[in-house]
């Protein structure tokens, strides 16, 4: 949360859009939220995600063979990645070394490797966390499978150093439609992605602010937001609150006093 707010300006958080598709768990923390405090959750996915053909892939000149290492950010990454490479009928040596923003992803990882057996690497919860992993292999050749949206500093610090790396675009943002909820007041809108705030404009290029509260996760998401003039009242993740949920619920028991 956002130090040195006066959230008594505001009015309550009834209503709050989580820009994400529904929890399938029924002990998702949002849903305690709701319980706790009788607030209403709305879940809309605003943005699409679509995986590029092996034949638009190919025209990036891209071989996975060319690089010693591989950076993942996500699980779309993960996915749209390997799935390319076995339809590309690539076949990832034992000795690729494979950066993993976080153990969440690293995890994921073992759905195509046996990660045991592989060199990994596992920063924490951004991708600028894997920048002291990277300065200690400073050889390798990094490959980055991405969306076209992509915006990291990792990315930025590898280039301004003298890295090689290449960004590989392996699957496209699509703006989700958003008209279904065109007229709806949130007390409260969370975004994940900077693209996920660039879909917001591109369906409501009129948007007013107010009283609604902005939440972020990441720092580039984060400066999407104040990019396109908003006021971020809730930043996650914070060294004692990991999660979006953890940071909203923090936010609400401080409205709360």
């Amino acid at each position: 949360m956002k130090e040195g707010k006066n959230l008594s300006m505001y009015p309550k958080v009834k209503h709050i859009l989580i820009t994400q598709s529904a929890p399938q768990d029924e002990n998702s923390p949002y849903k305690n939220i709701e319980k706790k405090f009788k607030v209403k959750i709305e879940y809309k996915n605003f943005i699409d995600i679509e995986g590029l053909s092996v034949s638009e892939f190919r025209k990036q000149n891209i071989h996975p063979l060319d690089f010693t290492a591989v950076i993942l950010t996500s699980k779309h990454a993960v996915d749209n990645y390997f799935r390319l490479c076995k339809e590309l009928r690539v076949e990832l040596p034992p000795d690729m070394k494979y950066f993993c923003i976080s153990n969440t992803t690293a995890q994921y990882l073992q759905k195509y490797i046996v990660i045991r057996k592989r060199k990994l690497f596992v920063g924490t919860k951004t991708a600028e966390d894997l920048i002291e992993l990277v300065k200690k292999h400073t050889k390798d050749k990094y490959i980055f499978p991405c969306s076209d949206m992509a915006r990291t500093e990792l990315t930025k610090f590898m280039h301004e150093n003298g890295y090689h790396i290449k960004e590989a675009i392996v699957y496209k943002t699509v703006y989700s439609d958003l008209s279904d909820i065109k007229g709806k007041h949130y007390d409260l809108i969370t975004f994940f992605s900077p693209s996920a705030i660039e879909s917001l404009f591109k369906n409501f290029p009129d948007f007013q602010q107010a009283d609604t509260r902005i939440a972020v996760f990441g720092p580039t998401t984060c400066q999407a937001a104040k990019e396109k003039g908003l006021r971020v009242d809730i930043e996650a993740p914070q060294p004692n609150l990991p999660s979006m949920a953890m940071a909203i619920e923090s936010y609400l028991q401080q409205c709360e006093k």
